[in-house]
Order: C-alpha cells, then sequence, then structure tokens
C-alpha cells in the first residue's frame, strides 16, 4: 500500500513538472541561427614573423654559422589575439620568402642586435613589401618591436647612423603621452583611459635597448616626422628622453622601442613586470595589432598555410640560465641571394 501511495505521488508531481516545462517551452523563442560575422573580415588571420641571426642565447643552444631564431614570446603574443604565426626565416631564399609574405596577413620585426648585412636586407625588402601591399589596396599590418623599430627609422631615412646611444638595458619604465596627442585609431585608441594613467605613473613596459632616438632629432628629420607621429616618449637610466611609440600617419604600421611581448611570456629578468596591468598593456597591443590584421583581404589555400605553419617546428627551453628568452624555435637554412 505504501509502495502504491508513494509511485501514485511521483507520477503526480512529474505530470506537473512535464506540464510547466512545456508551458516553458512553448513561450522559448530559440534563434535558427548565429549573426553571421562581419564579411569584411578575416577572421583566421596568418602573421608572418622575422627570424633573427643567431639561437637568441649567446651559442648555449647551437653555434651552427646559419642559425636563425624566432623567440617563441612572440609566436604567443600574435596567438594569444586569435592568429596563427608562419616563420619567415630570413636565411631563405627570396622566392621563399615571397612566397610566404603572400600567405600572411601581417608581419612582425622582432627585437635583437643585428644591424646589417643580409638581415638588414631581408627587413629592408619586407618592408618595401609591405608599402607595396598597402599602396595597392590590400590592409597589411606591422609590427616593429625594438630593433625593428630602430631598422625602420634607417631604412626610412636612408640613414644608418640616425641612432643614438641610450641606457636603457633591461630597465622597467613608463611610457609618457605627448601632450594634446590623438590617440584615436591607433594602438592606444581602445586602451581603458584608466590603464592609459597608469602607465604614465608605473613601470609597466620592459625596455631593453642601447640606442634610440630622441624627440628633437625625430622631429627634426623630415623624412621621420612626416611617415610617424610620436605618440609615446620614455627616460633611460640616464634620464635622457627618447621617442618610444610611433604609429605611421598613412600605413597600418606602429613601432615600439620597448617589448609588449615580455609581461606576459618572459621570465628571465626580474625586471619584467607581470602585474596584472602589464597584463593588460600586452594583451591590448595584441588585440590591437590582430584586429588589423583580419582587416587583410588575403585568404590563401589552406594547404599551403598549413604546410609554413609554426607548428611544423618544435621551440627550444632555454630559461634554466636564468636570462634571455625562455622559449626559442631555431632554424638553420641557406639562402641563394639577398635579392627580394
Amino acid at each position: 500500500m505504501g509502495n502504491y501511495l508513494l509511485i501514485s505521488f511521483l507520477l503526480f508531481v512529474c505530470g506537473i513538472i512535464t506540464a510547466e516545462t512545456q508551458l516553458f517551452d512553448s513561450h522559448l523563442t530559440i534563434p535558427s541561427s548565429c549573426p553571421a560575422p562581419d564579411p569584411t573580415l578575416n577572421y583566421r588571420p596568418i602573421i608572418g614573423i622575422v627570424s633573427h641571426p643567431g639561437d637568441g642565447a649567446t651559442g648555449r643552444l647551437s653555434n651552427a654559422t646559419n642559425v636563425s631564431y624566432i623567440a617563441a614570446s612572440y609566436v604567443k603574443f600574435a596567438e594569444m589575439a586569435g592568429a596563427r604565426v608562419i616563420p619567415l626565416i630570413y636565411t631563405e631564399p627570396p622566392e621563399v620568402i615571397n612566397q610566404k609574405l603572400n600567405l600572411v596577413n601581417g608581419i612582425i620585426f622582432t627585437g635583437g642586435w643585428a644591424k646589417d648585412g643580409l638581415y638588414f636586407d631581408v627587413i629592408k625588402g619586407i618592408f618595401q613589401k609591405v608599402l607595396e601591399k598597402n599602396d595597392a589596396g590590400e590592409h597589411f599590418p606591422l609590427l616593429a618591436i625594438c630593433l625593428g623599430y630602430e631598422l625602420l627609422t634607417m631604412i626610412i631615412t636612408n640613414d644608418n647612423n640616425i641612432l643614438e646611444e641610450f641606457s636603457a638595458a633591461s630597465q622597467a619604465s613608463t611610457v609618457q603621452f605627448v601632450e594634446s596627442v590623438n590617440i584615436d585609431g591607433t594602438v592606444f585608441g581602445r586602451f581603458p583611459p584608466v590603464l592609459l594613467k597608469k602607465m604614465s605613473i608605473d613601470c609597466l613596459v620592459m625596455q631593453n635597448h642601447h640606442f634610440g632616438i630622441s624627440p628633437e632629432r625625430f622631429q627634426a628629420n623630415k623624412d621621420l616626422s612626416s611617415f610617424f607621429r610620436v605618440l609615446t616618449t620614455s627616460t633611460d637610466e640616464n634620464n635622457k628622453v627618447y621617442v618610444s611609440t610611433i604609429q605611421a600617419t598613412r600605413y597600418p604600421i606602429a613601432a615600439f622601442q620597448w617589448h609588449p611581448e615580455k609581461n606576459v611570456f618572459e621570465w628571465g629578468s626580474s625586471r619584467i613586470s607581470h602585474s596584472e596591468d602589464a597584463i593588460q598593456v600586452t594583451t591590448h597591443v595584441a588585440n590591437y595589432f590582430i584586429s588589423e590584421a583580419r582587416k587583410s583581404s588575403n585568404k590563401p589555400v589552406a594547404r599551403e598555410v598549413l604546410d609554413s605553419l609554426i607548428y611544423n617546428y618544435n621551440p627550444t627551453y632555454g630559461g634554466k640560465a636564468g636570462k634571455g628568452y625562455d622559449e626559442v624555435y631555431l632554424f638553420t637554412s641557406h639562402s641563394s641571394s639577398s635579392s627580394m
């Protein structure tokens, strides 16, 4: 008798629940499909990163004469904002580099030390390709970091002595925004106002360079001042002021004397800030750059992309030395010519 009453009660309750569920479902509107993505944007952007001479570890990882590297932090920097990476190995033949340039939607020039020889020629050639692509109507962004920034000033001015000496090696610093500068549409355009203010007070960016250019020399050079506008300056350990962030006026090109990628992905120096605010700086810079890459209309054949992606290579861990890069991708390849 007890079991019969229990079963009857459960059936009664289930009936109520079923009825209420059906009533709820009858008022629930389920969209038949998700909104269509913006057809003008490329949601599968590919970034080309140019390798740099050496192993990134002063020979600790490889002493091969033809070795070059890309610090994994630059790769992760692009990936964190939703892009994939193809390495542009600077020692490869020009035709191979040109083929890879047709597979990507933007370029990163990394930090390093090389300012002449084959590496300089390849950087110069790729920069000219960036300008040509944009002039032809393709939105093709470039992000230049530290050495990349310095090389752009040398190339644009056609002056290998344009740079000045500064003491900013392994130095955390602030950035000071140029008075009355309009940051709309720039790399800083989508930064929260509170974060912009903190960047001018707290040491949220990592400098690691011995050269730079003062605001006075920058503005006095017509080639530089007409191509770029200065967004920020910073101060070295001797209180000398240098230009730290610039953005092209006619092209989607931004250049940093500082390292936006290090805050999240490099741990070899105790001076690198890993605070929440510093992480936000990295995040916003990465998001800006990849949002520019999504404007590229270039959508290459998938198989060619897959065969060239950085995933075809394995990174090497070098962080045990307690200095330098935590991880690097190493490449050994020969070039047949320096002309692009």
